[in-house]
């Protein structure tokens, strides 16, 4: 399994951006799907985006297209998440993930993916 390490979050007001990083251990990085997921107090973890090995292909959920954006840079073994016009809804725990399938269902799902980072708190201010 990778190891993988979230950094990036913090505290800003609505309306302002964030860039989230998820360094990952090993040689292996460019063979891993990516993703990022979010799990707020009370609710279950969501899916937030995801990349594909290669990042020729890139999914969102429906609630950040638009605002966020996903990439991967494999020389460095790291994933990004650039967050725009951040809303106080977006405030919660964010994950990074790493998988060995990129199917439609797997690529949303928590149950697509094998190793997990230990979050990054994202909290908007109104």
């Amino acid at each position: 399994q990778v190891q993988l390490v979230e950094s990036g979050g913090g505290l800003v007001l609505a309306g302002g951006s964030l860039r989230l990083s998820c360094a990952a251990s090993g040689r292996t990085f460019s063979t891993y799907v990516m993703g990022w997921f979010r799990q707020a107090p009370g609710k279950e973890r969501e899916f937030v985006a995801a990349i594909s090995r290669s990042s020729a292909s890139i999914y969102y959920a429906d609630s950040v297209k638009g605002r966020f954006t996903i990439s991967r840079d494999n020389a460095k073994n790291t994933v990004y998440l650039q967050m725009n016009s951040l809303k106080p809804e977006d405030t919660a725990l964010y994950y990074c993930a790493a998988g060995t399938l990129w199917t439609p269902v797997l690529r949303t799902t928590a149950q697509g993916y094998d190793s997990w980072g230990q979050g990054t708190q994202v909290t908007v201010s109104s």
